[in-house]
């Protein structure tokens, strides 16, 4: 089971990674603009308009990637163990047996004249 997690944990941590390097890579919708002018638009390594489409292609997959390994996570980090019973955390901890505090000496009486216990009053 520790190894299935580790193995959701590690592909969500990569695709996120991906997702963001691949959004990082698009071009914004006002750069459209600047290509049907001819700026730009022959340096493209997939053409005129086929990068948008692989990379915005590329963005969904690595998105429903991310989006079913978090489910998945999600849905096996909620299972419990069948053994432990329903009810509040605090009933599932251990009693720890409390020592017998020690005896002390007897408290000290105030005077009987009223007089007050700071020195110099």
């Amino acid at each position: 089971m520790n190894v299935l997690l580790t193995v959701l944990m590690v592909v969500q941590v990569l695709s996120a990674l991906a997702m963001i390097g691949l959004v990082l890579v698009q071009h914004g919708k006002g750069a459209d603009a600047g290509a049907a002018f001819g700026a730009g638009a022959s340096a493209s390594l997939f053409g005129a308009s086929g990068g948008a489409n692989f990379l915005s292609r590329s963005t969904a997959v690595l998105a429903t990637v991310f989006l079913a390994s978090t489910l998945a996570l999600a849905f096996l980090g909620y299972q419990r163990p069948q053994s432990s019973s329903s009810g509040s955390v605090l009933e599932r901890v251990p009693a720890v047996p409390v020592a017998p505090a020690a005896p002390s000496a007897a408290p000290a009486q105030p005077p009987a004249d009223g007089a007050s216990q700071i020195p110099g009053r």
